[in-house]
C-alpha cells in the first residue's frame, strides 16, 4: 500500500483532489479552493476534459481526465468523489489501496454487495471513509438532533419528511440513478435513522405523474410515499416528488412526548390559503438541493478534512450508507409487491 504524508494536526492543511465536476462536484471544488481553510485543492478530475481544464484554470490547479493521475500522486492525502454512482465503489477501492482517505457522495453502489466490499477494502487499508449525507451537517437538522439528544423532544412517536425537487432530471440520469428511493429518499432514510433509530419495516407506493416516460423509459416513478416503522415503535411518513414546479423543498418533523420540532415547515395560517406558483422566485424557497444545503455540503467536507488532519473519526460512515440503502431496497420491493416489507441488512 502506498502511503502519503500524514502528520496529524488539527490545523494543518490537507492536499485533496476533487474527482467529478458535475453540479455538486464543481461546488465541492470551489469549497476546497475558497471556503475550507485547511484544504489545499491539488487536482480537479473529470472525464470531460474541457470541464476539467476550465475548473483547473479557474482555481489555478492541475487538471486531468485520468483518475490514475491522482492515485499516483503521493502528495495527495484525500479525495472527494462526486462521479456517477456506478463508479463509486471501484474508485473507493482504488483510493483505499494506495492509502488515500475518501469522501464519497451517496450511494456507495447500487449493488449492496459491492458497497459492502468497498467498505471492507477501506477497513483493510485503514483509511477514512465519509459518505456525503449532507443533511447531517445542515445547521437546522443538527439543531433538531440536539433537541432530541438533550431530551427536549421526549420519547419520539412520529417522524415526517418531505423532499420535492423543482424540476425532474433528464431521462438519461433517471435510467442510471437506481430509482427514486436510492436517489432521493435515501437522504430521508438516512436522516430518519440518525434522528429516530433503525427502520424495521416500510410500505411504499409511487406513480409517474409529471412525465409518463419516467415509467415507460426509465422504469421509475416521480412521486412516492413511504410509511416507515422504527425499531423503537415510532411511525413515520416520507413523501418525495421529482417535479413540484414551485421550488425545491426539504422539510422534516419529529413529534415526541414533550415537544415537536420542525424544519422547513411553513407557518400555519387559518385565515388565508397560499398558492405556491414559482414560489422560488418570490420567497426563501430554494430552487435545488445545492442552494438549500450549501452550508451542509461545506461543513461535511470540512469535517472530513479535520478528521484526516487530526486522525479523528469520519462520519457518516460506509456502514451508514449500507444501512440506508437497505431501506431503499426494501421500499423498492414494497412498491413492486404492494405490501409492507421488512428491512433486512445486506
Amino acid at each position: 500500500m502506498t502511503t502519503t504524508a500524514n502528520t496529524h494536526s488539527p490545523n494543518r492543511r490537507v492536499r485533496v483532489a476533487q474527482i467529478g465536476l458535475g453540479r455538486i462536484g464543481a461546488f465541492h471544488a470551489e469549497s476546497l479552493a475558497t471556503r475550507i481553510t485547511n484544504a489545499d485543492l491539488a487536482w480537479v478530475v473529470d472525464a470531460d476534459e474541457a470541464r476539467a481544464e476550465g475548473l483547473g484554470g479557474r482555481f489555478g490547479v492541475p487538471w486531468t481526465s485520468r483518475f490514475e493521475d491522482v492515485l499516483s500522486d503521493q502528495t495527495v492525502e484525500a479525495i472527494v468523489i462526486a462521479t456517477p454512482t456506478p463508479l463509486h465503489a471501484e474508485m473507493v477501492e482504488a483510493a483505499a489501496a494506495v492509502g488515500k482517505h475518501i469522501f464519497c457522495e451517496k450511494p456507495l453502489s447500487l449493488d449492496a454487495n459491492r458497497a459492502t466490499q468497498a467498505v471492507a477494502a477501506v477497513r483493510r487499508s485503514q483509511v477514512k471513509l465519509q459518505v456525503g449525507f449532507q443533511r447531517r451537517y445542515d445547521p437546522d437538522f443538527r439543531l433538531v438532533k440536539a433537541k432530541i439528544d438533550d431530551g427536549s423532544v421526549g420519547e419520539i412517536r412520529f417522524f415526517r419528511a418531505t423532499c420535492r425537487d423543482m424540476h425532474a432530471p433528464s431521462l438519461e440520469y433517471l435510467r442510471n440513478c437506481g430509482g427514486i428511493f436510492a436517489d432521493v429518499t435515501l437522504h430521508d432514510f438516512d436522516v430518519a435513522r440518525w434522528l429516530v433509530g433503525e427502520i424495521v419495516e416500510v410500505y411504499a407506493t409511487g406513480a409517474a405523474l409529471s412525465n409518463p416516460a419516467i415509467a415507460e423509459i426509465a422504469g421509475d416513478v416521480d412521486n412516492a410515499v413511504v410509511l416507515v416503522k422504527f425499531a423503537n415503535g415510532a411511525l413515520g411518513v416520507i413523501d418525495n416528488s421529482r417535479e413540484s414546479a414551485y421550488g425545491y423543498e426539504t422539510s422534516i418533523e419529529v413529534m415526541g412526548s414533550r415537544s415537536t420540532v420542525r424544519v422547513g415547515q411553513p407557518a400555519q395560517s387559518f385565515s388565508r390559503v397560499e398558492t405556491l406558483v414559482d414560489a422560488a422566485l418570490k420567497s426563501d424557497i430554494g430552487v435545488d438541493f445545492v442552494s438549500r444545503f450549501a452550508a451542509g455540503y461545506v461543513a461535511g467536507v470540512a469535517a472530513f478534512l479535520r478528521a484526516v488532519a487530526d486522525d479523528g473519526d469520519a462520519w457518516p460512515t460506509g456502514e451508514d450508507a449500507i444501512a440506508a440503502y437497505a431501506v431503499a431496497q426494501a421500499a423498492q420491493r414494497s412498491m413492486r409487491l404492494k405490501q409492507p416489507v421488512p428491512v433486512t441488512s445486506s
